[in-house]
């Protein structure tokens, strides 16, 4: 058994009565003993007392264990490292900022006392990142909206190559097995936390196409499209989908500018409705308006309905049929995406 000097004895005495929880005692009492620290330690740290702050560049088993706290709190991933790299910083300057305080990542004395009172003592197995299988959430036999989410984002990451059904088959245990092998986590093939965890964040939120199998018609949907709301305007065929969420509610034939005066090309939003609106440069009627790009906007053209394509708007996006532009002027809100695009 080692010999304790006396010198090494008061140190070791003085970090145990001085009250500052885990941290500062094991970082003071480590110096003392004349083992190596954090290089956040100042040399002149000789008392339990002198809180040795950690920051970012710093490495050490007090990193270490300041992570797997920070993780209990949803502030830092279940891999932990020795090393207080930018996501150690993220998660204790959002800690820093939830409490009104100086968000500066910096754990000073304060911020540590804090983060040890809202945590327990980081297990052993949790500071060597061995992970134990968690309570399944979801398994084999299991069924219903949750699964179908788990099944798309399977999809998306390429493991389930299968229908999206909602039934939790031996095709989607497999593919969550593949999932866990990937992510170097316990392999059961069932969800747990951790595997919801981590699968949630390699991938994005499904959408209503992928969860229930809807393939779009005419060509493929550009991928600005694919989310949220919008109007996909292909130029190629010439036509306008309104799309939610992945899923093509509607489609319209629609013309464009001409060489002189081209509709723009890109991403927008519709910044302005107007259901009766009559252009003052050309003082022409431009019902059921949705402007998106200076003057140019989604509108009826009763030129359009009469002519068809023997013509040209002035940049705008023409829509013939009056009933559908209506139908459109009617769902479409501000603030909806406009993707104006060729195929």
């Amino acid at each position: 058994m080692p010999r304790h000097t006396p010198s090494r004895t008061r140190a070791l005495l003085a970090a145990l009565l001085c009250g500052v929880t885990g941290l500062a005692a094991v970082v003071t009492a480590g110096h003392a003993a004349g083992s190596s620290v954090s290089p956040s330690v100042s040399a002149a740290s000789s008392s339990a007392r002198a809180f040795a702050p950690l920051r970012l560049g710093d490495r050490g088993w007090a990193v270490r264990v300041l992570q797997s706290r920070l993780h209990q709190l949803d502030l830092h991933s279940e891999v932990v490292t020795s090393r207080f790299d930018a996501e150690t910083r993220d998660g204790v300057a959002t800690f820093q900022r939830r409490r009104g305080w100086t968000a500066d990542g910096v754990v000073d004395e304060r911020t540590w006392r804090r983060i040890v009172a809202l945590t327990t003592e980081p297990t052993t197995e949790a500071l060597h990142n061995v992970f134990t299988p968690g309570r399944p959430l979801l398994q084999r036999g299991d069924s219903g909206l949750r699964v179908r989410q788990v099944q798309a984002r399977l999809q998306q990451a390429r493991l389930y190559d299968g229908e999206v059904t909602g039934r939790f088959s031996a095709r989607t245990v497999a593919a969550v097995q593949a999932f866990q092998t990937r992510q170097r986590i316990p392999v059961t093939g069932e969800v747990d936390r951790r595997t919801l965890t981590r699968l949630e964040g390699s991938t994005r939120a499904p959408t209503r196409a992928e969860l229930f199998n809807i393939v779009a018609q005419g060509p493929p949907l550009d991928p600005r499209c694919t989310t949220g709301r919008a109007m996909c305007i292909d130029k190629t065929s010439r036509s306008l989908r309104w799309v939610v969420d992945g899923v093509v509610l509607e489609t319209v034939e629609v013309r464009f500018g001409s060489d002189e005066l081209p509709t723009r090309e890109g991403a927008f939003s519709v910044f302005r409705k107007s259901r009766d609106h009559v252009s003052s440069l050309y003082d022409t009627p431009m019902p059921f308006a949705m402007f998106f790009s200076g003057g140019q906007a989604v509108h009826y053209s009763p030129d359009f309905a009469a002519n068809g394509y023997d013509g040209a708007s002035h940049g705008c996006v023409n829509v013939r049929d009056r009933a559908k532009v209506a139908w459109l002027f009617d769902r479409v809100r501000l603030g909806d995406k406009v993707i104006v695009h060729r195929s």
